[in-house]
C-alpha cells in the first residue's frame, strides 16, 4: 500500500487519501488495453464493466490513454483529469478551488444543470433543467456487495493487473438509501475534495473503482437512471456497458457492476 510522506497508509497512489500530500517517486497508472484508459485511483483491471463495450460506445474517444495533462502531468482517463479535474475537451484547467465541474462543461453529455459537483447551473433554467423536486415515490436503495460471478467475469477478460487482483475473503453488505436529486458513486479523495455520497472506499479495496466512477440521477416522475461520467473501466447494468455520459433508468432489482467485484442492486 503506497505510503504518503507523512506517513499515512493511502489506497490512492498519487495523493494521500488522509492528508491530500502527493506520494512521491509513485508510478503513473498503467493504460488498460480493454478499455483504452488508465485508472480511476489504480483501476486498469481490464474490467469486464467497459472492458468489451468501449470501442463501440458513444464516449470511447474520451479514453484516449497514455496522454499527460497539461495542467498537472496526471495520465488522461476520460473527459477530465483525475488529478486535477482539467477538461481535455473544452482545454478548460481546473479552478484553484477543486476539480473541474462536468455539469456545466459544453457537449459533455453530461446533464446540464443537475448541479454536479457544485455546479454552475441553476435548477429551473435553460432547456436541460434539473426537475425542481427530488425523487417521488417508494424510498429507494442499492446494496452494495462483492460478486464472485461478476469478478471472475472481469479476471476472465484480462488486463495488466488482473493476474494480482484477489477477490476479498471478507466484504460486509453495504446499504444506501437513495435520496436527493443525485448520487455520486466513488471512492473519497481528500487531495480532490471528493466526498461521494455513495463511498466505496473500504475496506476492502475494490483496485478498479474511480474516485468519481457513476452517478445516481433521481428521475422527475419516481424512479432513478445511472449515469458513467467517464470512469477508467466503464459501468455496466445487468451485464451490459453503458456509454460514457449518457442516463440509464434504473428498475428495481437491476444490477449496476463497477471495480473488479463491486456490485450495487437497486431496490424499491
Amino acid at each position: 500500500m503506497p505510503v504518503c510522506p507523512s506517513g499515512h497508509n493511502s489506497t490512492a497512489a498519487d495523493f494521500c487519501d488522509v492528508c491530500g500530500m502527493r506520494i512521491q517517486g509513485a508510478p503513473p497508472a498503467p493504460a488498460s488495453s480493454a478499455s483504452g484508459s488508465g485508472t480511476g485511483g489504480s483501476g486498469a483491471v481490464g474490467s469486464g464493466a467497459g472492458a468489451a463495450g468501449a470501442a463501440a460506445a458513444g464516449g470511447a474517444g474520451l479514453r484516449e490513454p497514455g496522454e499527460p495533462c497539461p495542467q498537472c502531468g496526471t495520465e488522461r482517463t476520460g473527459q477530465f483529469c483525475e488529478g486535477c479535474g482539467y477538461d481535455y475537451r473544452t482545454a478548460t484547467p481546473a479552478s484553484s478551488t477543486g476539480p473541474a465541474n462536468p455539469a456545466g462543461a459544453a457537449g459533455s453529455g453530461y446533464p446540464a444543470a443537475t448541479g454536479y459537483p457544485g455546479g454552475s447551473a441553476t435548477p429551473g433554467t435553460g432547456p436541460q433543467a434539473a426537475p425542481p423536486s427530488t425523487c417521488a415515490g417508494p424510498a429507494w436503495s442499492a446494496v452494495v456487495t462483492a460478486d464472485r460471478s461478476y469478478f471472475d467475469r472481469v479476471i476472465a477478460a484480462g488486463g495488466p493487473d488482473a493476474a494480482a487482483i484477489q477477490f476479498p475473503a471478507y466484504c460486509p453488505e453495504r446499504r444506501f438509501a437513495l435520496s436527493g436529486r443525485e448520487l455520486r458513486v466513488g471512492r473519497r479523495s481528500v487531495s480532490r475534495g471528493l466526498e461521494p455520497e455513495i463511498d466505496l472506499t473500504g475496506p476492502p479495496a475494490d483496485p478498479g473503482i474511480s474516485h468519481l466512477h457513476a452517478v445516481l440521477v433521481a428521475q422527475p416522475g419516481g424512479g432513478w437512471s445511472v449515469l458513467d461520467p467517464g470512469s477508467s473501466n466503464g459501468t455496466q447494468v445487468n451485464g451490459k456497458d453503458i456509454e460514457v455520459g449518457v442516463a440509464v433508468p434504473l428498475q428495481p432489482g437491476d444490477r449496476v457492476c463497477i471495480g473488479a467485484w463491486t456490485v450495487l442492486t437497486i431496490g424499491a
